[in-house]
């Protein structure tokens, strides 16, 4: 027990003697550069958006305790239940949203180039005209339902997901409105005709609903549930977003296994293998929803949904074997990849950067003209390229090869009739721009298609499209990179197919196959992802002979990119403010210790504080977490713990723990609250201080912090090396960690032997492996010497 004053905190609470917790009796500045605590002012606004750090650490305090002593032995088995029912909500849910995106974005698109190609047959100004008019409604929806109600779903909102992950929450990205943004700003992007995809906005839209799932709801907009409230804390949150995360990748290119992959590679720092489970069986059940939604679309009943409604390029009938011959080219389309991927990168870093920094400070109206301005440039450039194209005659074609030439308007196909003069004609440049992105990527994939598309217009379609990306990404519209990304490269790779096909004029090449590798290429070199998107391209185009070309390309084209910056993610995670922490520590980490780390004041609160002085610490410091030192027997000041502001705050508010005596509080207050009254809101904020309103009176007052801090936080020896910190920060999912001096005793040292425990029938007992300590715990060693047993406490070691 810890006593500090005249009263004593029961329960355990209190904490060892050790040596860390001891502060120099000087003055209050030494005495905070003397516990530095390595991340006390971890998360408070960084460079752009505010940021704050998740509480993944269990704050093992008194209304803790009481909670999980109160657990029913039924509790366990319930909440068990309810992750695996969640799981199964959550791929249900973002199946949902996938498949009424993918219509409501077919359907939008096959109607536009119904009416566009049945009016150009009478006056090509009055089509155009038409064509322009209906994206720019389509995409100024988008801007305008994100700027004006959900400013958080522009973007992909991967980086974001991905830094809340890393153990960072951005305010607003799990919010029920961002949900709504993400789903109808999606479709009016993409079915606009914007250089930009619905694949990223999807995971994040499966991170929203899983989000909102686990908080029961939205309270503010009365869509909420009390009996679901049962993940409260952020390690139980997070669990469920990378269900999300894996669902929206597995909706978005019906790859269950890819999806998998992706949470485990891009996006989350921490892993086990439960969660592996539950992530898998979420990404089945939305293979199970998306497959049974495109069976009864095959009937007919999903009006201009064809079969590019969902992501799957089956070129399983394409090349079926490669020779060694091949492998030189495909490495040259890797080392493409991997230039322009980077390149891809550099420019939209740069263009981002302008947009924040002069164009989007100057209000929402700017925002929307930029959109609405960038819709019209791409709708003029899809319009006009394509009328400096000669037609072509239609090939001939096989008669069960299930290709119609030219294609009836409104409905996917290879041979698109622009403009030209005779039927059985068509243009190559507008099969690719009047097609949706889906179409034109199964176009460029699909074999016995030789001669299809000239490389004229190959490169013209590659120079306008890739500066288009580079000029869309960044818009205030929900915006994902992966079709484009694989837009661009299965062209730039049918492009050396096509080359190949002319020098290896004996061998069985198919065009796109080479389509194929260059998409892989470029998103490997762009996105730097390899196992995941290796699996993704895979499972999408339904052969798996193609897996050794899709390696080499990826680790190719990865290696290139790596050479120049880094990923896409990651880059704009980082312009956004959101502090990543990367998989590895800097080398340069090596050779800082954590004591040096340690640059920021150290704010400590003493354990019995004023509330007068409380409020003025938390409005002077931006800090998120304060150590909470009290007096020894002897005077000495000791560091009983770590309190967060978030728990102050709702202390305050409260009111109910305040009390006139200085000292110590007795066990009755404790039970005034419980372990709920301080968990965060997911979607929101939270409390701040300025929401606080206190009387003279109830200033003068005084708060016993003992019974709400953690009292059992992380510490590190301040000689430490920083990458040793980081290593552990970053695997235990940290928010601090305390930084004190080497101590000078051992009390006892844990090995794998002793951390497995052996349970003898009754739950509530439990046998320690370690025969020194049994004894120890039995009293058969001590034979009751009291002084004999504090010295073996002090020096013990467990082996």
């Amino acid at each position: 027990m810890l006593s500090g004053g005249d009263g004593e905190v029961p329960d355990g609470i209190g904490m060892a003697r050790l040596p860390w917790t001891r502060l120099p009796a000087t003055d209050a500045e030494e005495a905070g550069a003397s516990a530095s605590a390595a991340a006390a002012a971890d998360d408070e606004l960084f460079s752009g958006a505010a940021v704050e750090s998740l509480d993944y650490e269990v704050i093992e305090n008194y209304a803790y305790r009481e909670e999980q002593a109160q657990r029913s032995k039924f509790w366990v088995p319930y909440y068990v239940m309810l992750k695996w029912l969640f799981a199964l909500l959550i791929g249900v849910g973002t199946g949902l949203a996938a498949i009424f995106i993918n219509l409501a974005v077919e359907n939008f698109s096959g109607w536009k180039y119904t009416v566009t190609f049945a009016i150009i047959r009478h006056s090509y100004f009055v089509g155009f005209l038409v064509y322009t008019l209906i994206n720019l409604a389509l995409v100024f929806s988008s801007v305008y339902i994100v700027t004006n109600f959900a400013p958080a779903a522009a973007g992909s909102g991967i980086p974001e997901i991905k830094g809340y992950l890393n153990g960072v929450d951005t305010h607003g990205i799990l919010l029920f409105r961002t949900l709504v943004g993400k789903i109808f700003g999606s479709i009016g992007s993409v079915g606009g005709g914007l250089a930009l995809g619905k694949e990223g906005p999807l995971v994040h839209t499966g991170a929203c609903i899983a989000s909102l799932l686990g908080q029961g709801g939205s309270a503010k907009y009365h869509l909420s549930s009390r009996w679901v409230r049962i993940f409260e804390s952020d390690r139980d949150r997070r669990d469920l977003v990378t269900c999300g995360c894996a669902a929206g990748v597995a909706a978005a290119f019906r790859a269950p296994v890819g999806g998998v992959l992706f949470a485990l590679e891009e996006v989350t720092s921490w892993w086990r293998s439960h969660l592996m489970w539950r992530v898998f069986f979420t990404s089945a059940v939305v293979a199970v929803v998306v497959r049974s939604a495109m069976n009864w679309c095959n009937s007919g009943k999903c009006g201009h949904f064809g079969a590019g409604g969902f992501i799957i390029w089956d070129i399983s009938g394409g090349q079926e074997d490669y020779s060694y011959q091949e492998l030189l080219p495909m490495a040259i389309i890797g080392v493409i990849g991997g230039l322009l991927g980077a390149l891809f990168n550099q420019l939209t870093l740069y263009l981002t950067k302008w947009r924040r920094t002069y164009l989007h400070k100057k209000g929402k109206r700017v925002k929307i003209f930029e959109a609405c301005l960038i819709s019209l440039l791409t709708s003029t450039i899809s319009f006009v390229l394509p009328l400096l194209r000669k037609c072509s005659p239609c090939p001939e074609l096989e008669a069960n090869s299930g290709i119609e030439c030219p294609h009836r308007p409104g409905t996917d196909g290879n041979f698109v009739n622009f403009y030209c003069s005779k039927d059985k004609e068509y243009n190559d440049l507008a099969t690719i721009f009047f097609n949706t992105q889906d179409d034109a990527i199964r176009n460029l994939f699909s074999a016995k298609t030789f001669h299809e598309y000239s490389a004229q217009s190959l490169i013209t379609f590659l120079v306008m499209f890739y500066s288009l990306a580079v000029v869309t990404f960044g818009t205030a519209v929900p915006a994902g990179q992966f079709v484009p990304g694989i837009m661009i490269g299965s062209t730039y790779g049918r492009l050396v197919g096509m080359f190949v096909v002319k020098f290896y004029k004996k061998l069985n090449i198919e065009e796109g196959t080479y389509a194929l590798l260059g998409a892989a290429s470029f998103l490997g070199g762009s996105m730097r992802m390899t196992v995941s998107l290796c699996v993704i391209m895979v499972e999408i185009t339904n052969n798996l002979q193609l897996l050794p070309l899709i390696m080499l390309v990826l680790l190719v084209s990865k290696a290139v990119g790596d050479l120049f910056n880094e990923g896409l993610y990651e880059q704009q995670a980082r312009l956004r403010g959101i502090p990543l922490l990367d998989s590895r520590p800097k080398q340069v980490m090596r050779n800082i210790n954590a004591k040096d780390a340690c640059k920021q004041k150290v704010v400590c609160l003493p354990r019995v504080s004023r509330v007068v002085d409380i409020i003025s610490v938390l409005r002077t410091n931006k800090h998120n977490g304060f150590p909470v030192v009290d007096r020894g027997q002897n005077g000495e000041s000791l560091v009983i713990g770590l309190i967060l502001r978030s728990h102050l705050v709702v202390l305050l508010q409260a009111k109910v723990d305040f009390q006139n005596s200085p000292f110590p509080c007795g066990p009755g207050i404790l039970n005034r609250h419980n372990f709920s009254d301080f968990v965060k809101p997911a979607s929101s904020k939270g409390k701040s201080i300025d929401d606080i309103h206190l009387t003279e009176d109830e200033l003068g007052l005084y708060l016993d912090l003992a019974p709400f801090l953690n009292p059992s936080p992380y510490i590190v020896p301040e000689d430490m090396s920083l990458a040793k910190v980081y290593n552990l920060f970053r695997q235990l999912g940290l928010r601090h960690m305390f930084v004190v001096p080497r101590p000078s005793r051992v009390v006892g040292l844990i090995t794998r032997k002793d951390l497995l425990l052996e349970e003898n029938g009754n739950t509530a007992t439990t046998e320690l492996q370690s025969t020194s300590v049994r004894r120890l715990l039995n009293g058969k060693m001590l034979g009751g010497n009291a002084h004999l047993e504090r010295r073996l406490l002090d020096n013990l070691v467990i082996e």
